[in-house]
C-alpha cells in the first residue's frame, strides 16, 4: 500500500524477549508484527527495509534534557539539539525549566510547548519549574499534557534552588504531578567550598569537584525528598544519582508500575569516575558530580537489579568556551543525547548488560514511569518511533560527526562498536546513515494520568 513501510527480518528486542521478525507501518502506528524470516505478506510496500543482521528496538525515551531554548540558545536549541537526538536513536525528550525565562508559569510553559511545535524533530514535553513563590501554578499543571514538576533542592545551572521547606512541604503534599528532584543539600556545598577555596583560590583542580558536592551533600538532600514522598504519597522521581549511599533509599521489591519512588541513572555517571578528572578536567563538570570508581559500581548493579529504573543523559550543552575555564567559572553540563544509546550499548559488548535490559531501560521504563500513551514499546497500535542498529558497524565519534550546536563531546575520539542506522518518528523514516529528514517534527507527549 502507498503508505505503508515494512521493516523485515530484523532481530525486534522488545518486553524482555528478541525473535526474528518483521514490522509493518502504517501512517503513524505499528499496524502489524510478524514473528519468524520472512513471514510477512508479499505485496507492493510503499518502502520496504531490509533490517537483516540489525537489531529493531524503541525509540528512546529521555526524560531528562536541557535544549537551553529559550534564551540560551547559544549553547543549543530545541531544534538542533532535537536532530542530535534522533541521530542517537532517542524519538522522545522531556525538558528542563531552567531556561530564560525560566518555565515557572503555565503560560511560559506552553511557550516552549509553541516553540517545539514549530522546531523540534523529535516528540516532547517539558518540566514546570518550582520556585518559593509559584505553588498556584505548580497545581494548576494539567496532568496528561506536562511530563512531571522539577525542583531543584540543591543550585545549578540557572539558580532554580527551592529552599523554603515550608513551601517545599506544602508542593509534596498538595501536588498530583509526578515531582522530578535534583537532590544536593546546598548548606554542605557551601561549607566545602569555602573550604577548598581557602587552599585553592579560585583554581580549584577539576577532580575536587565531588568533594565538594560531596557523596553527603547529595545523600542528605534525598534523603529529606523521600521522607517528604514518603510522608505525603508523592509521587517521586529522583534524578541522576551519583553515589553508592543514596541507593540505601530504593527499594526493588515492587513492580514499576506500583513505584511511588523511582530514581534514574544518567549516562556520564555510569561512563566516567574521579579517575577521568585528571584528563577531561571541566569537561566531565556535571552536578551532581562524577565521582568515584565504587559509587560507578554501584550505580550500575543499581541498575541491573532494579532499584534504579531508568537511564538518561541530563544532557547540558554549553560551548567549549564556557567549559575550558577555571572551575568556579566553568559551566557544569555537557552533550551526551547523541551517544547515550551507543553508550550503553558498549556495556553490552563488554558483556555486562543485556540487550533486553538495555531496552527496558531506554524505552519502556520511561513510558511506564511516566504514563506514556502508546509510546516505548513495539505493540500494535503504539506509534511508530522505531530504532534500527547495527551492533556490528563501528563509529568514532568526531567533531564532522556531532550534531550538538556546540559541536564537543567529551567521548570525541571514541570508537563505538555499533551505530544508529534508522531512526522512525510517528511512521516516518526520519534519519537514515547520517542523513536527517529535516522536514519532519516531532508531537507533543500525552500522559495516561
Amino acid at each position: 500500500m502507498a503508505d505503508q513501510i515494512l521493516i523485515k527480518n530484523a532481530t525486534i528486542i522488545n518486553e524482555g524477549k528478541q525473535f526474528t521478525g518483521s514490522l509493518l507501518i502504517e501512517k503513524e502506528f505499528i499496524s502489524e508484527i510478524f514473528h519468524g524470516v520472512n513471514s510477512f505478506p508479499v505485496q507492493h510496500y510503499a518502502e520496504t527495509i531490509d533490517a537483516t543482521g540489525q537489531i529493531l528496538i524503541p525509540g528512546i525515551i529521555d526524560e531528562h534534557v536541557h535544549f537551553r531554548e529559550p534564551g540560551l540558545t547559544h549553547k543549543g536549541s530545541i531544534a538542533s539539539e532535537s536532530k542530535a537526538a534522533l541521530a542517537g536513536g532517542v524519538t522522545s525528550f522531556m525538558d528542563m525549566p531552567n531556561t530564560l525565562p525560566q518555565a515557572i508559569t503555565q503560560e511560559l510553559l506552553e511557550q516552549k510547548f509553541d516553540i517545539a511545535s514549530a522546531n523540534s524533530s523529535a516528540n516532547y514535553s517539558f518540566y514546570l519549574g518550582a520556585v518559593n513563590n509559584n505553588l498556584d501554578e505548580i497545581l494548576r499543571t494539567n496532568l496528561q499534557k506536562v511530563c512531571g514538576i522539577k525542583i531543584y533542592m540543591g543550585s545549578s545551572t540557572g539558580n532554580m534552588l527551592m529552599d523554603n521547606p515550608v513551601i517545599l512541604e506544602k508542593i509534596f503534599s498538595a501536588s498530583k504531578s509526578l515531582i522530578a528532584v535534583h537532590c544536593e543539600d546546598e548548606k554542605t556545598i557551601k561549607k566545602n567550598t569555602h573550604h577548598y577555596r581557602t587552599i585553592y583560590g579560585e583554581n580549584i583542580p577539576a577532580e575536587y569537584h565531588p568533594l565538594i558536592r560531596s557523596r553527603d551533600a547529595c545523600y542528605k538532600s534525598a534523603f529529606k525528598a523521600v521522607g517528604l514522598a514518603k510522608k505525603y504519597g508523592t509521587r517521586l522521581h529522583l534524578l541522576h544519582l551519583s553515589t553508592y549511599n543514596e541507593l540505601e533509599l530504593l527499594n526493588n521489591s515492587a513492580a514499576l508500575n506500583d513505584k511511588r519512588i523511582t530514581a534514574e541513572a544518567c549516562v556520564h555517571h555510569l561512563w566516567f569516575c574521579d579517575e577521568d578528572y585528571a584528563r577531561y578536567e571541566n569537561r566531565i563538570k556535571w552536578n551532581p558530580a562524577i565521582k568515584t570508581a565504587k559509587d560507578r559500581e554501584a550505580i550500575f548493579n543499581g541498575l541491573l537489579n532494579n532499584l534504579i529504573d531508568v537511564v538518561a543523559t541530563d544532557h547540558a550543552p554549553h560551548t567549549i568556551e564556557e567549559k575550558n575555564q577555571t572551575y568556579f567559572k566553568a559551566h557544569s553540563g555537557g552533550p551526551m543525547i547523541q551517544h547515550s544509546l551507543q553508550l550503553m550499548l558498549e556495556f553490552y559488548h563488554q558483556k555486562r548488560i543485556s540487550l533486553e535490559k538495555i531496552i527496558e531501560k531506554m524505552c519502556h521504563a520511561p513510558a511506564v514511569i511516566f504514563k506514556i500513551d502508546r509510546r516505548g514499546f513495539i505493540r500494535k497500535g503504539y506509534y511508530a518511533d522505531l530504532v534500527l542498529v547495527d551492533l556490528n558497524q563501528s563509529h568514532k565519534v568526531t567533531k564532522d560527526s556531532i550534531m550538538y550546536q556546540c559541536r564537543w563531546s567529551p567521548l570525541e575520539g571514541f570508537v563505538f562498536h555499533s551505530s544508529v542506522t534508522h531512526t522512525f518518528l510517528n511512521g516516518k523514516l526520519a534519519y537514515r546513515n547520517g542523513q536527517l529528514n529535516t522536514a519532519i517534527r516531532g508531537q507533543r507527549l500525552h500522559f495516561n494520568r
